[in-house]
């Protein structure tokens, strides 16, 4: 497991990178890059290197990354990570929840998986049973608040994040999330578009009551 300076050294990299170019198009293209080069299965660690800099007290830094965010969301072109459809075969057979400091993982085999952006990443994997070992409540809901923190920084980001899981709510790919994980989008959604503080959208996806249906979410929001 990288050390917390080695992240912080990552985050910077990240951000200098970004920080070189004044092209949207081309910073989408420098994120996207790191995400192959980390691998499928290393997806979680672009995600802590993600949380480093939306610990962080710089602004800027956050705004570059929320943005590129952003121009992603614009294009439908979110740089992802994969985890097995719920209904895949060759998967362990107990999970063991993580601890708050632990996101980390390992492929166990083949299996068929779809690319998930950050926020939809966390969700499966936190709810649903995937290739890695399962993500802990409390490591979810602080990882998902610090995310939404960051990625609100861009108005974008903001506006069109929340919009993208309300419309994933709706829509039963092909088994690529569960009942329970669709609803806790579509509470993600309803929560992130009436302007509740990250904490408070966390906050929400934990409350949902998995017999409700993500159209009741929907619906309750309009």
């Amino acid at each position: 497991m990288p050390s917390p300076q080695a992240l912080r050294t990552a985050a910077d990299r990240l951000v200098s990178a970004l920080a070189a170019h004044s092209d949207p198009e081309y910073r989408l293209t420098v994120l996207k890059r790191l995400v192959r080069r980390l691998g499928e299965e290393r997806y979680p660690l672009f995600l802590r290197v993600l949380g480093v800099v939306a610990e962080s007290d710089d602004e800027r830094a956050q705004r570059l990354l929320a943005d590129t965010f952003g121009t992603a969301l614009r294009r439908m072109d979110m740089p992802g990570g994969a985890l097995s459809s719920w209904g895949a075969t060759r998967l362990p057979e107990t999970a063991t929840p993580l601890a708050a400091s632990a996101l980390s993982g390992q492929f166990f085999g083949a299996t068929p998986r779809r690319l998930l952006g950050p926020v939809e990443y966390l969700t499966v994997w936190h709810l649903q049973r995937t290739q890695r070992s399962t993500l802990g409540a409390a490591t979810f809901r602080t990882s998902l608040a610090r995310m939404i923190a960051l990625l609100n920084r861009s108005d974008d980001a903001r506006t069109l994040y929340p919009q993208k899981l309300a419309a994933d709510a709706q829509n039963e790919l092909e088994g690529a999330y569960t009942r329970a994980t669709r609803a806790r989008l579509a509470a993600i959604a309803a929560a992130w578009k009436a302007g509740r503080t990250p904490d408070e959208v966390a906050q929400a996806a934990m409350e949902v009551r998995e017999t409700e249906h993500p159209r009741d979410w929907v619906m309750r929001d309009l």
